[in-house]
Formats: structure tokens, sequence, C-alpha cells
């Protein structure tokens, strides 16, 4: 294979976890070819996580149902494109616009031929979802990895924007500001960490630290459930979970003293902010060894206690304690003499 590249497709149609979880990934290709221009293509409403990364230079949309009709009327061609994922439409639609092509191994035997070179996908669960996602670049192209570090870019404007929506709240910003996810997605709310629990939580957080207020982000939980953390904490909580875009929930990320949720998209975006602490509670069917962010600073990873044996879909997250929950805010948070 021919390893002078000036311009290189990314295509990884996911979830945005999954798309977050891929940018080691794609910072190794780009240290490898630092010259060459880079373009990723992904799911149209959550590829925009991938905005303003220095090393990427073109974000946009795709389905595997408009890839077998993009650019036929326009000339656009990349000298290599790497595909994560198996639909076939987003493979045939690299194997028609660029030279060479690498993806995991395909089903289809015809299709593997054609790809210059096709990876077999590393066992689930046999190495961490950054590794395995490191696989495909790193063995196709015989370039080193580029860690494990998740990133994700707040722009300035997106920063004072959250400042302002903060400040509607709280004129003087609370301290600690404190960001809460209170439910994963609907198709697993095995994930979900009990609403009591939380309200607990943030009961207990009060206590020593006075100066706190709660921000609900996400998308469109449970309206009872929203409503009846708001009733508990009044003006203590703004309740913007469903109220914002994928963007301006990050930006508002970026400005938490402390981060609390279950294992979900936005757990996986406060862990490509760096800067922020978290807690992330995790699934015994979902460890934190496979689905944390690689090398957080400030990340308490709180695994279910079941062993792999016990486990289940029906393992309970309330087994995890809020006392267990609470002392990793302290860890994060420091103590308070106020």
């Amino acid at each position: 294979m021919p390893m002078h590249f000036q311009n290189i497709l990314i295509i990884n149609v996911t979830r945005i976890g999954d798309t977050l979880l891929a940018t080691p990934a794609v910072r190794a290709i780009a240290e490898a070819w630092p010259e060459a221009r880079i373009t990723v293509m992904g799911h149209p409403k959550r590829v925009e996580v991938m905005d303003n990364l220095p090393y990427v230079h073109a974000v946009e949309g795709i389905t595997k149902k408009t890839a077998p009709w993009r650019d036929r009327f326009r000339r656009r061609r990349w000298d290599l494109a790497v595909v994560f994922g198996f639909d076939e439409a987003l493979v045939r639609y690299a194997l028609r616009v660029a030279d060479q092509v690498v993806s995991w191994e395909q089903q289809d035997a015809d299709l593997n031929r054609r790809v210059t070179k096709t990876v077999p996908k590393p066992p689930n669960d046999s190495v961490s979802a950054v590794d395995m996602l490191n696989a495909l670049p790193c063995q196709g192209l015989g370039i080193p990895d580029a860690g494990g570090a998740l990133d994700y870019a707040v722009t300035p404007d997106e920063a004072e924007q959250a400042k302002q929506t903060i400040a509607s709240y709280w004129p003087q910003k609370p301290n600690p500001l404190i960001g809460l996810m209170l439910e994963s997605f609907p198709t697993k709310p095995y994930r979900d960490w009990p609403l009591e629990s939380f309200q607990s939580l943030c009961t207990r957080i009060l206590v020593d630290y006075p100066g706190a207020s709660f921000v609900l982000l996400g998308g469109n939980h449970s309206p009872e459930k929203l409503e009846a953390f708001r009733q508990q904490f009044d003006s203590r909580v703004a309740v913007l979970a469903g109220k914002l875009s994928l963007r301006q929930s990050a930006a508002i990320m970026s400005q938490l003293d402390l981060y609390i949720g279950c294992d979900t998209g936005p757990s996986h975006i406060a862990g490509a902010l760096k800067s922020v602490p978290l807690i992330v509670l995790y699934h015994c069917l979902h460890r934190a060894w496979v689905l944390a962010p690689q090398g957080h600073k400030a990340l308490s990873a709180i695994d279910h206690p079941d062993s792999d044996a016990q486990c289940s879909i029906t393992s309970s997250m309330a087994d995890i304690s809020v006392e267990d929950v609470y002392r990793q805010v302290v860890v994060r948070l420091g103590t308070r003499d106020e």
C-alpha cells in the first residue's frame, strides 16, 4: 500500500460515545500524515462532536441509506478511506470515492477482496473500546497509536454562551456546580442509577457543600423524573435536559466543577473534556475497563459490584450505594470547611 496520502476520509457512523471513542484512532492517522487533509463522516445527528478538533478539517453527515447516492454527481476523491463499522453501504461508498480503503473484515467475501486492507475486529470485551478502535488504523496502516485519551473541543463562543446560560439561573456561579446525567438511553434503561439514589446523593452533597447547585443534562428524559428532582431541590437545580443542542450541552459541561452520570454519550463527552472531574457509574454488562475514558486524571469509575458470573441485565444499578458514590465526590471536590 502506497503510504503518501494528501486527502484522507474517515467514516464512523455510530452513537455519540463510539464516535468519541474513535478520536484516538483519528488522531493517530493525523499524526502519521500531518500534512493530509482529513474529512470525517458520521451520523448526521452526532458527528458534530468532531467539530473544531485541530486535526480534523471537515465534518459531514452520512448514513447507510444516503451513501449509495452520495457524490454521484460531483468529483470528490480521497487517497485513503478508513471505514469503521459493518454497514456494507458505507464500505461500498468508500470504494467508490477513495483510491485505497481500510476497513474491518466484512461478512461479504467479495467486498473483502475489493478492500485494500481488512483487519479482523477484536472480540467484544477482549480489549478496551479505544484499543479495539485503534486496531483498525494501526494494524491496517502500520502506524503507531496516539494514546487513548478522548478529544472534544469547545469553542470560545460556545464557552461564553454556556457561562451566560448558567448566569441566567445563578448570577454568581455556584461553588461547586455539579452536572448530573440521570438517564442513559431508552433501549438500555438497566444502566440507569435510580432517581432516588441521585436525590439522596445530592441531599448529602448539600450538607457538606452548602454552596452547591446542580444542572440536569442530556436529552428528552422522563418529565416526571425531571420534575421530581426540580421540586426537591428548587432553586438549586437548572433543568437543561432536552433544552440544549448537543454542543450547547457539552459547553455547559466544560464549566462544571464535577460531572456525575451513568454510562452514556454525554459521559464520554465529559471524559473527553479532560479538565472536568467526573464520576461515572457502569453496569456489570458494560465494565469501566472497557468503556471508561483512558488517561483522565480526575475520573472516578464505579463498577456495579456483581461479578461477571453473577451479572445479568437484571443486576440493579441500585446496588451501587450512595455512600460509595459520595466518597468519590469528596475525592473529586475535596473537603470543604464552610
